[in-house]
């Protein structure tokens, strides 16, 4: 037996190799599975009840079906896809310049912390009317509402990812005379990245709520306003039509951001191996 057979290391890695090989078809096994479990359940209770109230995972592609062709979704759904790409990209961008400035330069941190502070803790949707009467029912009043709803989780956490990088990194990179803009981009940067793929996770999320809340208040337009008026009219399969697009569509969206990470920050997937 050589040495590196009998050592612990290598006895404890051992099963692990065994866990991880395969196991992209275990997930995707596991997972059609629990959603084909799901959809049978539905299938059986959506029957069982009275349509008005419920519907079936078939009835409901039916609808999906017929609302695609005649193109009625993309109507409403196209206008809210733009105010959530807006949204985020003002979310994103000024949240995360905002939590960089905040937990590096403590006049920065001083002056703005208890302002940020002070807005997250009210409820978002309290601010919508407000924002309304500010901006009107046009695209412009969806777009500051969805930012309310993304912005505090990606400042947030840039600022927690910031304030998290190893004090020993940054002695290093000052002992080897590093200028601050290589402290940003070789330390600073690539420590905080984590947090902040985290933040923009929890900000997907939120902005998706706040899309929904800006139609129902703003417009009557949009995916939101689509689910009410169907809900309205008890047309209740072509009401969880847009509903399954929105679960759909942060599917896709989550993961679009783990590629993204797995692309840019491959050393962060590695530790949750």
């Amino acid at each position: 037996m050589s040495t590196v057979e009998s050592t612990p290391a290598a006895a404890a890695a051992a099963p692990r190799r065994r866990w991880t090989f395969g196991r992209p078809l275990q997930v995707l096994l596991v997972r059609f599975g629990a959603i084909a479990l799901i959809l049978l359940a539905w299938q059986e209770v959506g029957r069982r009840t009275d349509p008005v109230l419920f519907t079936t995972p078939t009835a409901v592609a039916s609808a999906a079906w017929t609302m695609v062709a005649s193109g009625e979704l993309w109507t409403y759904l196209g206008p809210s896809l733009l105010v959530l790409l807006y949204g985020m990209l003002l979310a994103v961008s000024t949240g995360v310049v905002i939590g960089l400035l905040i937990a590096r330069f403590w006049p920065v941190e001083v002056a703005l912390s208890p302002l940020i502070t002070f807005l997250y803790s009210i409820p978002t949707v309290a601010l919508v009317p407000l924002i309304v009467m500010w901006a009107g029912f046009d695209t412009a009043a969806k777009v500051a509402i969805l930012y309310l709803f993304a912005f505090f989780p990606v400042v947030i956490n840039t600022h927690q990812g910031v304030r998290n990088v190893d004090p020993k990194l940054l002695e290093v990179g000052r002992a080897f005379r590093c200028s601050e803009a290589q402290l940003w981009t070789n330390i600073i940067l690539p420590a905080a990245l984590p947090f902040i793929v985290t933040g923009l996770r929890l900000a997907l999320g939120r902005g998706l709520i706040g899309m929904v809340l800006a139609d129902l208040y703003t417009a009557i337009s949009g995916i939101g306003y689509l689910i009410v008026r169907t809900a309205n009219t008890y047309q209740v399969d072509r009401m969880f039509v847009p509903i399954v697009v929105l679960g759909l569509l942060g599917v896709a969206l989550t993961a679009l951001l783990h590629f993204v990470e797995r692309r840019v920050a491959p050393w962060t997937m590695r530790r949750s191996e």
